[in-house]
């Protein structure tokens, strides 16, 4: 495949950015977005360019660390994964791809695609977690919970905090995330002792 990119180039926080656009061959269908742009910029360090820096980590849509928005879309035109897993069959040879960093004022831009999603990590130091003594591991069957309370709770820890929900909103709202992390705590005996100030707390 024979691509044309735009990406979003910005040297730091406070530099002025820009789209910038490269051409690439030769790249294969069953390649991953990442990959794609790992290839980019072995070219680009090849004719001495500074590389485009973006965030990545297991690369297998559990960390949600790659934060990108391409052609418009959170993560990609694929529906569910995130940037790791969209692959280059979602698109055609010569297409045209836009590449940026998540828009979001909760989000500052450090360096091109990275953002600075710490403010996630000041809502979880805010409560996401279980401070009660819960002792030792407890026997499966120790403490009985109902299975329609089970799955809400890993329907709602499935959230991987990947910020895609602030991106995608008009107001920057964590909304999402904040209740995702204080459903998945609260709706279990370990966590339902602290719910009500849990709650207060990363809202505030």
């Amino acid at each position: 495949m024979r691509l044309k990119l735009h990406i979003w180039r910005q040297a730091g926080p406070k530099a002025k950015g820009a789209m910038e656009t490269y051409e690439i061959a030769d790249i294969s269908p069953a390649a991953s977005f990442l990959e794609m742009i790992d290839l980019l910029n072995e070219n680009l360090l090849s004719e001495g360019k500074e590389p485009v820096a973006f965030e990545h980590d297991c690369r297998e849509g559990i960390c949600g660390m790659c934060s990108m928005v391409v052609n418009g879309h959170i993560h990609g035109p694929d529906k569910a994964i995130t940037t790791c897993q969209l692959h280059m069959r979602s698109f055609k040879d010569g297409d045209d791809i836009y590449i940026e960093p998540f828009r979001a004022a909760a989000f500052p831009i450090l360096k091109d695609l990275i953002v600075d999603r710490s403010a996630f990590d000041r809502i979880i130091e805010a409560g996401g977690y279980v401070s009660v003594g819960t002792g030792g591991t407890p026997d499966a069957n120790a403490i009985p919970i109902p299975q329609h309370m089970a799955e809400s709770a890993m329907d709602a820890a499935s959230c991987i905090g990947c910020g895609g929900c602030v991106a995608a909103c008009p107001n920057a709202s964590a909304m999402l995330f904040t209740a995702a992390k204080i459903a998945h705590l609260g709706l279990l005996p370990q966590g339902e002792v602290e719910k009500d100030a849990r709650a207060v707390a990363m809202v505030e």
